[in-house]
């Protein structure tokens, strides 16, 4: 289960994309990265980081530790950024945090950084199947430290919660997205990956991890389905994605094929 923590003190902003990061400090000396539930990107992409952040962690990624980071009004009331302000003030309550994790820095194939082909091909795995479109050379989101990799910000995954009628065809969805993958060079190995995956996610892994999904942010999911009928309907599609994993499977391998 996820640990809680209360944000005690706003350290640094992280001004990258739409979910406004930062860095904050915990009431268990902690430092996270933390997105906010009052960012642009709303409540899904902080379902999206954890549903799949917890769904990489089982499958044996070293996704650094997600935790719920809670906001207390009176957090941000001597910000004297105005938008910083505005941001602490529209996250009031529960957010979600990971791990920070110092001296890290991102993934650089440019820069000749290089990936373990068993890794590689688990996450290229992990990326087709939470349909993950951002992990790409210009926005790799794959941390190198103490020279291991670390994939961070999965809240562009599960595309398909923006659009809930679409859900059963993109289950079964090829994923034609993953040809732009920053490692797909070096996965090799991805039916053996996906292999190795799908024993990981059986017996209930899947319901346990959409279990920790806040009841609060369900129901705020526009439309009139209950927060327990958004949780059996995000099992539901990772159901029907591990039946067509061979579909993403193959089109991973053929994507790989075009590109050495």
């Amino acid at each position: 289960m996820l640990r809680s923590v209360q944000a005690i003190r706003y350290v640094l902003p992280l001004r990258e994309g739409g979910s406004l990061p930062a860095i904050v400090e915990a009431d268990d000396l902690g430092m996270y990265v933390v997105k906010f539930r009052g960012a642009g990107q709303g409540i899904l992409a902080l379902i999206a980081e954890l549903i799949a952040g917890e769904i990489g962690r089982a499958m044996g990624l070293r996704v650094p530790e997600i935790v719920f980071v809670e906001f207390d009004p009176a957090l941000g009331r001597n910000e004297p950024d105005a938008e910083i302000r505005h941001l602490l003030r529209a996250s009031v309550g529960l957010n979600l945090g990971l791990d920070y994790l110092p001296g890290s820095v991102m993934f650089d194939a440019a820069a000749r950084d290089t990936a373990p082909p068993d890794e590689a091909s688990m996450l290229v795995w992990f990326d087709a199947f939470t349909q993950n479109v951002d992990r790409t050379p210009r926005n790799a989101n794959l941390l190198v430290w103490h020279r291991k990799l670390y994939p961070i910000d999965h809240g562009a995954a599960l595309f398909f919660h923006h659009d809930w009628e679409t859900m059963p065809s993109k289950a079964r969805s090829s994923f034609p997205q993953i040809e732009k993958h920053v490692l797909l060079r070096w996965a090799t190995q991805i039916e053996q990956a996906g292999a190795t995956a799908r024993a990981k996610l059986r017996d209930g892994v899947i319901e346990d991890i959409v279990a920790q999904v806040p009841e609060e942010w369900l129901e705020s999911i526009p439309g009139e389905v209950p927060a327990a009928g958004r949780r059996l309907a995000y099992v539901d599609f990772f159901r029907r994605r591990l039946d067509a994993a061979h579909v993403f499977e193959q089109e991973a391998i053929h994507a790989r094929s075009r590109l050495v």
